[in-house]
């Protein structure tokens, strides 16, 4: 394991979220590099301190009687609590089935955001380390095979060259503390990784996501999780996303 790699997974490792055989990973490297076990100490330091703050700021009094007397009055309700019980108790099936759907929705969009936020991560990342490819070839036929034994999952790899989007070639990456494919291509001076993972059988129309100024097509097919980001604007975006998908589907 390389720094690179590390410094991407000291915080997983610090919040507990690494599979054993990730976390063995980090921790073989970080106790032979005295560089990245100094960031792994500081950021445990800095996780310890912010733990034991007291960061709660309690409204003052007057604030608090200030707002509440800038809201409208209410008229009181009255209601008969046998009424109310019944209606409970004939509505308890479906408020529990809201809740329960509301939660889903709330932990669900946490998700997507954060996973959202890492991918535009990684991205930058590639660009400011100057870093974009572990293989660098306009070959699908060398970028391909060379994901074999690095991965669990064979990425889609396809030319694009001739239809304005140039393959550069592809890297491996991590997201979420999972190892995931990087493909990288060229429109004109930007930018497109091609991030492909794991996914469910589910097979999920494109969409464009936003997330730190970079847009973000993804989709789903054929076991297959897939996210473009760029800082292209979306209509390129899902021609790339398009184009990918129907190069794909022809060499299937």
């Amino acid at each position: 394991m390389t720094c690179e790699e590390a410094n991407v997974l000291l915080h997983a490792l610090i919040d507990n979220e690494l599979d054993a055989g990730h976390a063995r990973e980090v921790e073989a490297h970080v106790a032979t590099c005295a560089a990245c076990a100094a960031k792994l100490k500081t950021y445990g330091d800095m996780r310890t301190a912010l733990a034991g703050a007291n960061l709660r700021h309690a409204t003052p009094a007057g604030l608090r009687m200030r707002i509440n007397a800038s809201l409208p009055a209410r008229a009181p309700r009255k209601a008969d609590r046998r009424m109310l019980l019944r209606g409970f108790a004939a509505g308890s099936a479906a408020t529990a089935a809201l809740a329960a759907s509301g939660a889903f929705l709330f932990v669900q969009s946490g998700h997507e955001a954060r996973l959202l936020s890492e991918i535009a991560a990684a991205h930058v990342r590639s660009l400011q380390a100057d870093h974009l490819t572990d293989v660098a070839s306009t070959n699908q036929h060398t970028v391909k095979p060379w994901f074999n034994g690095r991965l669990d999952l064979a990425p889609p790899v396809v030319d694009l060259t001739t239809q304005g989007f140039t393959l550069l070639g592809g890297r491996l990456d991590y997201i979420g503390g999972r190892p995931v494919a990087a493909l990288v291509y060229r429109r004109r001076q930007h930018v497109i990784n091609l991030f492909v993972a794991e996914g469910s059988a589910q097979t999920l129309r494109p969409r464009t996501e936003i997330s730190q100024g970079f847009n973000i097509l993804r989709w789903s097919d054929r076991g297959l999780d897939l996210f473009a980001i760029s800082d292209l604007n979306a209509d390129e975006l899902r021609e790339f996303g398009e184009k990918f998908a129907a190069a794909e589907k022809a060499s299937s």
